[in-house]
This record gives structure tokens, C-alpha cells and sequence, in this order.
């Protein structure tokens, strides 16, 4: 883990920290996926492909950074902090700096969305404004989505659904039924990330009044819903080729299943910051998992 006195306050590093490179996977994953649908429809198309990993990446990084400044100025972010560094609370950006990165990054999300809508239509405005919205509601705002146990829910919709569905339809020019069936597992395992990330700080978000997921369901229930996650994410695949719907090799996934059972296992049984590495190896799950399924999903034998 980074240390304080490791980043110089200011420095290029500390917005690097702030950025929070681990979670870019997050983002990463459902363009890779929703850009295989494309494939497999005959559809795929670079430029809008691009333009959406580009836009998916600069939303990852403004909520991140609306976190970073919001977690802090709302007191989820202290001392007693379990997870790895955050920038405005180790004293290494001002919060007004952190909110000025949120607005650039925005902006740029902003002049992307400009592009995709112009390729793929005014579907893409509603897309990309909500993206832009709940990058911020999230943890700012009169009503922050993640402090009122609607942090899992918006996980699966806009990492998921809007993420991948989104990517397929800048390309294809419509949502198939492939690509919402796809972005089921991309959703899931971007919401188990979250999963863990709450159980480690259920405590100290209880202390804050932070009601995430994890405080209102209690230990118990926020390690069914991980292994709830877990098993829909493994289903789909088969479900997909079961039906029909894709080839053989959309069932690649199934390769990380070990890991995946071993970090349930590690998950019931770890507490506190010994969840850190637990987190980013269900963050490695998720990138794994995708791009295994992006490249079933592709093969020549996918079916669309």
C-alpha cells in the first residue's frame, strides 16, 4: 500500500493516486465486452470503440475523484481509514484542486459524448449525461447514491447495462438482445468489487453514517450477495451457450471459476485491511473473466 510520505502533496503522483489506476479495470472491462457484441454482429467499428474506452476512462477517474473530495468532506474519510490511501484525506490535494480535476474530467467526458453522439445518434446524450450524473451522486450531492445502500444497484446499471450495452450500441447502431445478456456478468463482478470494499469499511461507514449496502444487510447478507454476484457472473456464459445464443467458447470464463471460489472462501473468512488484497483480486477477477468472455464472445463460433 502507498504511503503519505511516499507522494509529494501536488505532484503529479498524488493525482495519479487520486485517479486510482486498480479501478480503471472497472472500466476497461465493459467496452472490451460490449466491442466483442459488436464483432459478433458484424458491426465492429475502431473510432466509436475507442472514442467509448476513452469516455468509459475519464468517467472512472471524475468519480473517483468526486470520492476522493466527497468521502472526505463527509467524514467516511479519516484516520481510522481501512482501505488504501485517498489523496484530499492524506493532506496530498486540496479538496478545491480535487474538485476542479472532477470538472476537467467531465469536460473531456463531455467532449467524447460530443463524438459518440454525433456517430451514434441523440440516444447517446441521455447515455452520457446520466453516466456524467451518477459519476458525481454517487457521493456528492443532496443525496449521494453510495451513503443510501444504492451504491450496488447503480454499479450494475452503469457498469453493466449502460457500460456495455452502451459500447455495443455506438458501434452496431442498436442494443441487441447479445449485448444485454452480456453485460449481466460485467455488472456482477464490478458490483462484487464494491461488495468487498463495503464489508471492509462497514464499521467506520456505520460510524459516518454512510448506509451502504453492507451496513443495512449486515455482515451475513453482504457475503451472499458477493457469492450471489459470483455465481450469476458464471451462469450467464453457460446460459448463453446452452441456449444457444453464443458458441463454445463462451464458456472461457469458466477457466477463473477456481479463483473465483477461492476468493469466496477468502472473503468469508478475512476482516479489515486484510480485505485490501481480496479487493483487487476480485478487481483482476473482473478483468480476467471479461476478457475471457470478450474473446468467446467474438470467436468466429459466438453466434450474434
Amino acid at each position: 500500500m502507498v504511503s503519505a510520505s511516499a507522494v509529494r502533496p501536488g505532484s503529479f503522483g498524488a493525482w495519479v493516486l487520486a485517479a486510482r489506476p486498480p479501478t480503471l479495470f472497472a472500466a476497461v472491462v465493459p467496452v472490451l465486452v460490449g466491442t466483442s457484441c459488436a464483432l459478433a454482429a458484424g458491426a465492429f467499428r475502431p473510432l466509436p470503440a475507442l472514442a467509448a474506452l476513452l469516455g468509459a476512462l475519464l468517467l472512472q477517474i471524475a468519480a473517483n475523484f468526486a470520492n476522493d473530495v466527497f468521502d472526505y468532506e463527509k467524514g467516511a474519510d479519516t484516520a481510522e481509514r481501512l482501505g488504501p490511501l485517498r489523496a484530499v484525506q492524506a493532506g496530498l490535494l486540496t479538496p478545491a484542486s480535487v474538485r476542479r480535476g472532477l470538472i476537467v474530467a467531465l469536460a473531456a467526458a463531455l467532449l467524447v459524448g460530443v463524438y459518440l453522439t454525433a456517430v451514434a445518434g441523440p440516444a447517446i446524450v441521455v447515455i452520457g449525461l446520466s453516466s456524467m450524473l451518477a459519476a458525481v451522486a454517487y457521493t456528492g450531492g443532496p443525496y449521494p447514491l453510495g451513503y443510501h445502500g444504492l451504491g450496488d444497484v447503480f454499479v450494475m446499471l452503469f457498469f453493466g447495462f449502460v457500460a456495455v450495452g452502451g459500447s455495443a450500441f455506438v458501434q452496431t447502431g442498436e442494443l441487441t438482445a447479445l449485448s444485454l445478456w452480456a453485460s449481466v456478468p460485467v455488472g456482477a463482478l464490478a458490483t462484487a468489487i464494491l461488495v468487498v470494499n463495503n464489508l471492509r469499511d462497514r464499521e467506520t461507514d456505520a460510524r459516518a453514517g454512510k448506509r451502504t449496502l453492507a451496513v443495512r444487510l449486515g455482515e451475513r447478507g453482504a457475503l451472499l450477495e458477493y457469492a450471489a454476484l459470483l455465481a450469476v457472473a458464471y451462469a450467464v456464459p453457460f446460459f448463453l451457450y446452452a441456449s444457444g445464443r453464443a458458441g463454445v467458447a463462451t464458456l472461457l470464463p469458466l477457466a477463473t471459476l477456481p479463483l473465483a471460489v477461492t476468493l469466496l472462501r477468502r472473503v468469508a473468512t478475512e476482516r479489515g485491511r486484510a480485505l485490501n488484497p481480496l479487493l483487487a483480486r476480485t478487481a483482476r477477477l473482473l478483468f480476467l473473466h471479461g476478457a475471457l468472455f470478450a474473446t468467446g464472445l467474438s470467436a468466429p463460433t459466438g453466434g450474434a
